[in-house]
């Protein structure tokens, strides 16, 4: 058999056909060769061909409530209500002890989890505004205090 390069689908279905006759070929043997080259170039056209792209925390924990999970049970292993709300809605990432009690408790490997993914931007800071100006000597702290 000549062994090149996958190009195409139809190759690639091909060399799988030539995989399965070689399949039980003897270790050391010729054919055995011709299955890990054939091999291979499978992989290498399938990696090309339909890459995996990287998971997102976020879409794995979303996958795991619609699955069953619930948000209040991510809310008690990482602590609170609020908090598994943040992650869910990107305003909170993971941190690494959160990903470790996820992973313990939800059996979710700890690589799937600790990939960096996008949080929403925080919103800027807003400036109080003061309804009057601070009487000579008094402090921010009074005013505002007087105003609550």
């Amino acid at each position: 058999m000549e062994i090149r390069p996958i190009t195409n689908d139809e190759e690639h279905s091909s060399a799988l056909r030539s995989i399965e006759t070689l399949w039980n070929a003897p270790e050391g043997s010729k054919a055995r060769h011709e299955l890990d080259a054939i091999a291979t170039l499978i992989d290498a056209y399938e990696r090309k061909r339909w890459p995996v792209r990287e998971a997102d925390p976020v879409k794995i924990l979303q996958q795991a409530i619609v699955e069953g999970r619930t948000q209040a049970e991510l809310a008690t292993i990482i602590g609170s209500r609020a908090r598994a709300s943040e992650l869910l809605n990107r305003n909170r990432a993971l941190t690494i002890k959160m990903i470790d009690k996820i992973s313990k408790a939800w059996k979710i490997p700890r690589q799937l989890l600790a990939v960096p993914y996008q949080i929403k931007k925080k919103a800027a800071a807003h400036k109080s505004k003061l309804t009057r100006t601070p009487r000579k000597g008094a402090s921010l702290k009074t005013v505002t205090r007087k105003r609550a």
